[in-house]
């Protein structure tokens, strides 16, 4: 699509989508219009523009030339003279910044309902929250007026409202996207983040916008000990304990994706991360609060008759607090850090990420106004962490659960940040088990028509004791399993994953008289299975009593060689 096309269908969305929430400025369509034909003209010349005809958006505690910077207040607000690192590489890539996105003031909370602005509602339910503190960007990206934005993450800020929104959340090993150019909540572990609809996309911004800027003192060339997933990946997860508390339903939505994760060839470890959720707490719960002060404590201390209205009360008393700690309360608090960083990342020794649900739950916009604090402490209890102990992370979508968004997180070392993404692609990318009873099964002759369609083997499995299974008269032979209503028995059998696309080739290339058709096994779940049509049972032999394919050829086997021997 040219830039100026999509310049129109984003301001088109916009008027459709009626959310004035989410922007606190944006470009005039002409202004945007104006660029976008210089773009076009710039590529149709040859230029190479990686990001041409995509639109941004980029939250307002970053800078763009032309743009008011509020970080969330008025009476902050000031114009940069220069766009921000990250933008300037953005828009040298040839993406069109629309405008600036509302915020969690100061980017502290992870609700977007502490903004002088307005709250920020959920795409997908407005009485819902967004998740902040990147709550205008998430939901401009969720809602299609822009392919990308940027926001920034110093508890989650880049992932708790990717998963409320349904969108990919990528906050990359910290100072991999330099911070020159905005307003820090933390400045020594604050991150840019990507968010975008789609992880290939979000992915490829990263690449192309990482590396030092010789500007950030804490911005690092892009990975000089990346790390790369073995053939079988390790994967943990928390123990059940860790799942406490959940949403409804998003414990169970969890376990689907864990499963998910682990038909594709994946090691799933269980482990405890108690101290990594320790080491979570002190980001509010210490003295590096203070560095929030040291942000913005002596503008919100000289403002304070505007808390109430410019200023969020919720987010002042934050800021303010942070003058209360002392230099030595901060040490205390760093020697604690990296005690439990030591041990919560030895659990993980051995494993390739740490999988985790994004957030906890998915409140209402009354829920976080009836508990403000209370309920945004809830938020983070998965994702405080990773920054604190200089951790790469990525949300990405896994699902529904009652008609809204359910994300999951991968959490790994610095410099995983590929391997992490390489991990998401298989959540990401739907698969279907097969239940298969014969010549599909590992070792026979049909086993590679399954590996060709991307399929991986899952686990051997038996029916329920509701089946029979005929040696049909094919030429090769082949079983047929049939379901019945009496005198069934349990079949062994083998679940394979494959890819959804692989699986709809594999269907349509089935011969009569096979079906797939849903098959109960015998610890009760139901997956896809190979069936036969009834009529193929004429002049089978029903080999039900050998329990499984692999048994009746091997006693076939034995019989042909007792034969021969007789015949000799």
């Amino acid at each position: 699509m040219s830039a100026v096309a999509r310049v129109e269908a984003a301001f088109a969305r916009i008027a459709e989508a009626d959310r004035p929430e989410v922007f606190i400025s944006l470009r005039s369509r002409d202004e945007a219009l104006v660029e976008a034909r210089a773009l076009d003209e710039r590529a149709s010349a040859g230029e190479h523009l990686p990001l041409h005809g995509l639109v941004a958006a980029v939250k307002d505690n970053i800078d763009v030339a032309g743009l008011p910077t509020t970080a969330g207040s008025a009476a902050y607000s000031y114009e940069p003279s220069q766009d921000s690192t990250a933008v300037a590489r953005l828009r040298a890539l040839g993406a069109l910044v629309l405008g600036k996105t509302n915020l969690d003031q100061f980017a502290t909370g992870l609700v977007g309902t502490r903004s002088p602005y307005g709250a920020v509602r959920n795409a997908w339910d407005a009485s819902r929250i967004s998740g902040g503190s990147s709550s205008g960007s998430a939901v401009a990206v969720a809602l299609g007026i822009v392919d990308l934005a940027f926001g920034t993450d110093t508890a989650g800020s880049g992932r708790v409202p990717a998963a409320l929104n349904g969108i990919v959340g990528v906050k990359a090993t910290r100072g991999l996207l330099p911070t020159t150019g905005s307003v820090p909540a933390c400045r020594s572990i604050d991150c840019v983040t990507v968010f975008a609809r789609d992880l290939g996309l979000a992915r490829t911004a990263v690449e192309l916008l990482s590396g030092a800027d010789g500007l950030d003192p804490l911005s690092r060339d892009d990975r000089p000990t990346e790390i790369v997933l073995p053939a079988r990946p390790r994967v943990a997860v928390p123990a059940p304990v860790h799942l406490d508390g959940l949403a409804p339903g998003w414990a169970d939505a969890f376990a689907r994706s864990v499963a998910a994760l682990a038909a594709t060839g994946v090691d799933i470890v269980e482990v405890d991360i108690t101290p990594l959720l320790e080491a979570a707490t002190l980001l509010y719960g210490g003295a590096f609060v203070a560095e929030r002060y040291a942000a913005v404590g002596d503008f919100v201390d000289g403002h304070r008759d505007l808390i109430g209205t410019d200023l969020d009360p919720t987010v002042a008393s934050i800021v303010l607090a942070g003058a209360e700690p002392s230099a030595v309360d901060l040490f205390r608090d760093r020697e604690t850090l990296e005690r439990l960083g030591q041990t919560g990342l030895a659990a993980l020794d051995g494993c390739d990420a740490l999988l985790t649900p994004t957030t906890t739950w998915h409140p209402t916009l009354a829920e976080v106004a009836a508990d403000p604090v209370g309920a945004n402490s809830r938020m983070g209890r998965f994702t405080n962490f990773a920054n604190l102990l200089d951790l790469a992370s990525l949300a990405v979508p896994a699902g529904f659960v009652d008609g809204l968004p359910f994300g999951v997180m991968l959490t790994g070392p610095a410099f995983s940040d590929r391997a992490l993404a390489g991990l998401a692609t298989r959540i990401l990318h739907p698969r279907i088990d097969l239940l298969v009873v014969g010549r599909h099964l590992r070792g026979q002759p049909l086993e590679r028509q399954l590996v060709v369609a991307g399929g991986t083997f899952s686990r051997a499995v038996r029916t329920a004791a509701s089946y029979r299974l005929h040696a049909l008269a094919t030429t090769p032979p082949k079983p047929g399993l049939v379901a019945v209503s009496a005198g069934g028995a349990p079949i062994a059998g083998e679940v394979w994953s494959l890819p959804a696309a692989g699986f709809a080739t594999f269907v349509a290339a089935l011969p009569a008289p096979m079906t797939i058709g849903a098959v109960t096994l015998e610890d009760g779940a139901v997956v896809r299975g190979f069936l036969c049509e009834p009529a193929a049972l004429d002049g089978a032999r029903d080999i039900t009593r050998f329990g499984g394919w692999r048994t009746y050829l091997a006693d076939a086997a034995l019989v042909e060689s007792a034969q021969s021997a007789s015949a000799e």
